[in-house]
């Protein structure tokens, strides 16, 4: 109970708690007023930062939700260029974290990971649809057990402005496994093949537990 209540943070978390701490107790000297909006900032930054455990199912014939949020999109497109696979074709899932979502993102399947891929970009509204191209993003492809690509990418969004990359290349994950944050508003995009969608258009997810397909 006192971990739903106080859940860890983030470690990117604590220097922004220490700032809107340090703007709270400003503003409770100019007016107790602002103090309590302060308070409230802080109470929203602790939590934005929070990084619950998950339980994952840990079974190669399901895929888990990257992310919490919204399921934006689901439907099939060509493989990212960026990764060379754009003749491939893939189910793509895009799930958009509000404000108010836990940030921190895990890989939907155990694997290893075959490639790191960074790009600048925009800052565009993640909820769109060319955010995928546009936007700064990362992407991480991960080969299954089954010597499958699935490829998970990092969106930034309109408030997001930097991507946290917490997994290295050729590293080995469990599925459910962390493999990075973004800050403040964002998306995640799941691509992968051979496996049949479970998640429909406006439904919610829970990183690491929530099934988005199975074989």
């Amino acid at each position: 109970m006192i971990e739903k209540i106080f859940p860890k943070i983030h470690s990117e978390g604590y220097k922004f708690l220490a700032i809107a701490i340090f703007i709270t107790i400003f503003l409770y000297f100019l007016s107790t007023f602002l103090g309590l909006v302060g308070l409230v900032l802080s109470i929203w930054v602790y939590y934005f930062f929070r990084d619950p455990e998950r339980i994952s199912i840990n079974d190669d014939n399901y895929l888990t939700s990257p992310a919490d949020g919204e399921v934006l999109m689901v439907h099939e497109v060509d493989g990212p260029k960026e990764l060379g696979l754009e003749s491939k074709k893939f189910t793509k899932i895009s799930i958009f974290m509000n404000v108010f979502d836990c940030h921190v993102n895990r890989t939907p399947c155990e694997g290893k990971i075959s490639e790191i891929l960074y790009k600048p970009g925009k800052f565009l509204n993640a909820s769109l649809d060319k955010a995928s191209e546009d936007n700064e993003r990362n992407y991480y492809k991960i080969t299954n057990n089954q010597s499958e690509d699935v490829i998970v990418v990092q969106i930034a969004g309109l408030i997001a402005r930097r991507i946290v990359c917490e997994s290295s290349k050729d590293q080995k994950l469990q599925q459910g496994e962390r493999i990075g944050m973004i800050r403040f508003g964002s998306r995640a995009d799941v691509y992968f093949e051979n496996y049949k969608t479970l998640v429909k258009v406006g439904q919610k997810t829970i990183a690491g537990e929530t099934l988005l397909a199975k074989r």
